[in-house]
């Protein structure tokens, strides 16, 4: 695979500090990271006892873990100039629109204030020459329903997570502007945008496929709150594979690079929630229902513009929708025949360079 060995040169032995690495997206790019041969070193809570990163046994692949809270600077700053990181990747967050909703204060803390301290501590780690902020599709103003949205639309926060997402936003480009455009910081900074990622080994809480598998497994319904609402749904693998080329990107680029990036699907896997489901019900037997007079305020229809990428750094989405369920129902099949966690991610990562 001549794609993997291209891979495998930038990132053998480069040092990447991830943070949010023991949730969903933050285990599969640590596996990635961990085929391709780089020195992982991770910050995040402590990881929850049925997610991803303890099925796969993924802490010892780091070189450094630290398990604390983003809010903690004095902490975070001293991991980061200990490491001496070239790479900076920043998952961390609160990520649920529903949670955001029942602690909003929490929710700021740790989007808002949690990304100015990864960017304060940042400030002082001189090898840093990429940093990646990953926020949301959710940070932009919604219009007509039809909206397919770029980098450059107008951002704005129709509810607590969406709105503590613009504010990472905002800090973010602050800082780009106000100390990191310096010419002593050779380092390139972006935000990044994708869909609603699905994958294998996703056990987290209010989240559909989770969900799911969940009501199979106690013979429970389903419960839908939007089942008309459509996302940009894509795998998980897709917009890690983004973030991985916009940081050789801003690694090696001398001039002007551009610091907003959408990562979301094709316009065919733009699908309704409900669709999730009967895709689904096709192979396994569970029932729904819809949750009436839910009043949590929602974006209906959310698309995502993935043109810029696309020309720019050679990047595209491999698997569409149908392919990415089809993924995500093999990996829970090989599962339940007692495969590893991590075997099957590792076995669908390299399934997905063969077709890059």
């Amino acid at each position: 695979m001549k794609n993997f060995k291209k891979y495998k040169k930038f990132w053998a032995n480069k040092e990447v500090f991830i943070t949010g690495h023991t949730g969903f997206k933050g285990t599969w790019l640590g596996i990635i990271l961990n085929i391709l041969k780089a020195n992982i070193h991770g910050y995040a809570l402590k990881p929850e006892k049925n997610s991803l990163f303890i099925k796969s046994k993924l802490l010892k692949s780091f070189k450094t873990n630290t398990f604390a809270n983003i809010n903690d600077l004095d902490l975070l700053k001293k991991k980061l100039i200990k490491t001496k990181p070239s790479i900076l990747i920043h998952l961390a967050a609160q990520p649920l629109v529903i949670e955001s909703y029942k602690n909003p204060k929490k929710t700021f803390e740790t989007n808002i204030i949690g990304t100015l301290n990864v960017l304060e501590a940042a400030r002082e780690v001189k090898t840093l020459k990429s940093i990646i902020i990953v926020t949301t599709d959710k940070v932009y103003k919604i219009k007509k329903k039809s909206k397919v949205y770029v980098e450059n639309d107008e951002l704005w926060g129709t509810d607590p997570y969406s709105a503590s997402k613009v504010g990472a936003e905002i800090v973010t480009h602050s800082y780009l502007n106000s100390f990191f455009i310096k010419k002593k910081f050779n380092c390139k900074i972006a935000t990044v945008r994708a869909g609603n990622v699905l994958g294998g080994g996703d056990f987290s809480e209010n989240r559909i496929i989770p969900d799911i598998y969940k009501a199979i497994k106690n013979k429970n319904n389903l419960v839908l709150r939007n089942p008309n609402y459509i996302r940009p749904w894509q795998h998980v693998i897709d917009p890690l594979m983004g973030y991985l080329k916009l940081a050789q990107t801003q690694f090696y680029y001398k001039k002007k690079l551009d610091n907003r990036w959408n990562f979301g699907p094709n316009k065919k896997s733009f699908k309704k929630v409900i669709d999730v489901v009967n895709f689904m019900k096709k192979k396994n037997k569970f029932k729904f229902k819809i949750k009436k007079n839910f009043k949590i305020n929602e974006t209906k229809v959310l698309k995502l513009n993935n043109l810029n990428a696309k020309a720019k750094l050679s990047w595209k989405p491999i698997w569409n929708f149908k392919d990415t369920l089809i993924k995500v129902e093999e990996w829970h099949d090989l599962l339940d025949k007692g495969a590893e966690p991590r075997k099957i991610c590792e076995k669908q990562f390299f399934e997905y360079l063969k077709q890059e």
